[in-house]
């Protein structure tokens, strides 16, 4: 997994001092004789290439960790400076990933499943019960509890949040050296309009995702854009 060298976590913006994330959820588990509570988190579901990474996290009980928030909510450089600090914080914590062609190849719906599944089989433990971000369970844990916005209000989610983001990122800014043209490094597989010219102009590159509806309006024609690299799946993101 890469890494990045520790540094010190920037001064709290005045916008990020509002409520932070709590234990609430968190504590009522635990009181309920749930000892091991994983937060669950997704990125990159929203990208044209690279994977769909999943945090899993298990936090301490009796020890907190200052300035984090939801990823969302914090620049990059906040994100990488929090980094290793939630990685040694945790009690244990994993990612997943699945790579653009099995996006492709199975439907984000299993995707996510998939994803889920590699993240919580990474872990050192046991789930016993399982915070999620969202509405829909891809988890499929017999014990899920679905948060709304539970990157704001979960410590646990918000710190799989910034894990998953922070290890996705810097693969995008790793692949970026091997597919140059599509800014990968900025935008992160995410659409922007560099990334929409460079897709008009080369087509697809090995990690974007074939089968997704932005790939009905390229007008470029070198080849079949949905057709899925040889075998159906890549070796790399």
């Amino acid at each position: 997994m890469p890494t990045a060298t520790r540094t010190t976590v920037p001064k709290l913006r005045k916008a990020l001092k509002v409520r932070p994330p709590g234990l609430a959820e968190e504590r009522s588990l635990w009181d309920s004789g749930h000892e091991v509570v994983v937060g669950v988190d997704e990125v990159g579901r929203g990208s044209w290439a690279g994977p769909l990474t999943i945090g899993a996290v298990v936090v301490p009980k009796d020890r907190r960790i200052y300035k984090l928030r939801d990823s969302k909510q914090l620049t990059e450089s906040e994100r990488e400076a929090l980094f290793d600090r939630i990685a040694e914080w945790c009690e244990s914590w994993a990612i997943g990933h699945v790579s653009a062609a099995e996006c492709d190849r199975m439907g984000m719906s299993a995707a996510q499943k998939l994803a889920a599944s590699r993240a919580i089989a990474g872990l050192n433990v046991e789930p016993e019960a399982v915070l999620l971000d969202g509405k829909w369970d891809f988890v499929g844990h017999a014990n899920t509890r679905r948060l709304v916005k539970g990157d704001a209000r979960s410590l646990s989610i918000a710190a799989a949040s910034i894990l998953a983001k922070v290890t996705r990122d810097r693969i995008m800014r790793q692949l970026a050296g091997e597919h140059p043209a599509y800014n990968f490094e900025n935008n992160k597989g995410y659409p922007c309009p560099l990334h929409k010219t460079a897709l008009q102009g080369y087509g697809p590159s090995a990690i974007h995702r074939r089968s997704w509806v932005f790939m009905d309006s390229l007008l470029w024609t070198g080849r079949d854009t949905r057709r899925l690299p040889p075998g159906g799946q890549s070796t790399l993101f």
